[in-house]
């Protein structure tokens, strides 16, 4: 058996990232999620596999911390207003109403199975709903990954339905989560019985307003402050501000969670906030996120991975079987088609699809070590059962959401392969391609001459076989071209 040290940690991680990533490779053909590989690569190099011993579910809720904080920033810069403005509705009743109706539904069916004496599962009525809020939001990393990574595109505004819904429904579950987590703690204490139920719900309530109510305004304050900050400190050295971005990511998550506000909410806000806006190097802002936030999803879902003992699941096996099914069947379904009961113009396609692509992640198993570290009875139980769940929604959902896509006649054909990886500043212009057909060279002409660019549009490269060319207007123009446009930023279409 081998412990994590500091000395060992370098040479033992890099060898468990480049493991993972080659898994990933070979997993990739047969279409599981990348990140259910990375979760299974820990177990397979955890206590009950290779050896490693790592049982410190404070450092893992930490590395968690820490990544949602990226995911979530990174989810809300490429979060469009344009986008998510048709779906603004919907997307905010799912990620609010719809967790709480998660909740509701599956807490009840969880207490059935508890009361059943014949289960193997005995929890108090609130250690239900706590276990069933754990598991009431969708995983944005995990959404936000499948969907990317598969280049799905789908009908009806799903895509940016979905990926709002999974990155602002972890604040709710969140919040659900701690206020339970101290409903069971005041059950189980004689201050309870002085306070009385309803002064203990009602307490509860308070909290739940404070949290939403801190975490939205200082996730606007924190937002525009970035922005400022951004424009104004004018840093020549693009690097430097993708770290002055991270260091206010972490700044606003800590400040908000020391005035009793929801830390996530406030990052996902600020993220949305700076992404809808200008600011210096947007594009070089971006590519290191998207860099930053693979490296902080494998380490999440590495460590989980390392602190989870397989042999101690097997008791849990029944009933986080007989819950999950029953989330993924019933309790999201219903959420979903309740939560969009107003919103009468979205198909019944779409709400079993999207009620469908009700993933669980790295973020649940998280949120199921906040009462682990509480020391709420019975959280060893619930750890285990939230982790075989999410096992269970990676492998059934996370593999057959293309599948279920088609089945429902919901995508749309791919977007043609990008052939130049090149960006220009936003102040620069505009790039975009355009693939040379027979039609198109019937319509314009054969020569860059013909084509009577309007002014403000230059044709940089022509591809061709491979081979990259720098066109002048007597360029012969043939079918399978491809063209790299620029339009300045005195373009006026």
């Amino acid at each position: 058996m081998t412990f994590l040290t500091s000395g060992n940690i370098l040479l033992i991680g890099s060898i468990l990232i480049f493991s993972s990533i080659l898994i990933t490779k070979a997993g990739g053909r047969f279409g599981i999620p990348a990140l259910l590989l990375f979760l299974l690569a820990g177990m397979i190099f955890g206590v009950d596999g290779v050896g490693i011993m790592f049982n410190n579910v404070r450092q893992a809720q930490f590395v968690g911390m820490i990544a949602l904080c990226v995911i979530l920033f990174a989810g809300g810069m490429e979060t469009k207003f344009a986008d998510i403005k048709p779906i603004l509705g919907p997307g905010l009743t799912l990620s609010t109403l719809g967790v709480v109706l998660t909740t509701a539904f599956t807490g009840g069916f969880i207490f059935l199975l508890s009361e059943w004496h014949s289960f193997p599962l005995a929890l108090p009525l609130a250690s239900c709903f706590l276990l069933a809020a754990i598991m009431s939001s969708t995983d944005s990393a995990s959404v936000f990954n499948i969907l990317r990574s598969k280049n799905i595109r789908l009908k009806n505004n799903l895509q940016p339905l979905l990926e709002l819904e999974s990155g602002s429904n972890d604040p709710m579950a969140y919040i659900l989560t701690i206020v339970l987590i101290q409903l069971v703690q005041s059950f189980g204490s004689s201050a309870a019985a002085d306070m009385g139920t309803s002064a203990v719900i009602i307490n509860a309530l308070g909290v739940l307003v404070q949290q939403f109510t801190v975490g939205i305004l200082i996730g606007v304050a924190m937002g525009y402050a970035g922005i400022w900050l951004l424009n104004k400190v004018q840093i020549k050295n693009v690097p430097l501000n993708s770290i002055l971005l991270i260091s206010l990511v972490f700044f606003t998550f800590s400040f908000t969670d020391m005035l009793g506000g929801n830390g996530y909410l406030a990052v996902y806000l600020t993220g949305i906030l700076i992404g809808n806006n200008k600011v210096p190097y947007r594009k070089q802002i971006l590519s290191f996120l998207d860099s930053l936030t693979w490296i902080v999803q494998i380490g999440m879902f590495l460590v989980l991975g390392l602190l989870v003992n397989p042999s101690t699941m097997i008791q849990s096996v029944l009933p986080a079987v007989a819950i999950g099914v029953f989330v993924m069947i019933i309790g999201r379904p219903l959420s979903v088609f309740i939560s969009l009961l107003p919103f009468r113009s979205m198909s019944v396609a779409s709400k079993l699809f999207t009620s469908w692509v009700g993933l669980r992640g790295a973020v649940p198993i998280i949120f199921a070590m906040y009462p682990v570290v509480e020391g709420v009875p019975g959280s060893d139980q619930i750890f285990n059962i939230v982790f075989f769940i999410t096992l269970l929604s990676l492998i059934i959902q996370g593999s057959t959401i293309a599948f279920a896509a088609n089945k429902l006649q919901l995508t749309l054909p791919p977007l043609e392969e990008k052939q130049f990886d090149l960006d220009l500043p936003d102040e620069a212009g505009e790039l975009s391609e355009m693939t040379i057909t027979a039609d198109v060279l019937a319509e314009k002409g054969s020569t860059l001459k013909d084509f009577q660019m309007p002014k403000g549009l230059l044709v940089l490269f022509i591809k061709r076989n491979g081979r990259f060319i720098v066109p002048n207007g007597s360029f012969e123009l043939r079918e399978g071209d491809h063209m790299l446009i620029v339009a300045g930023p005195d373009f006026d279409q």
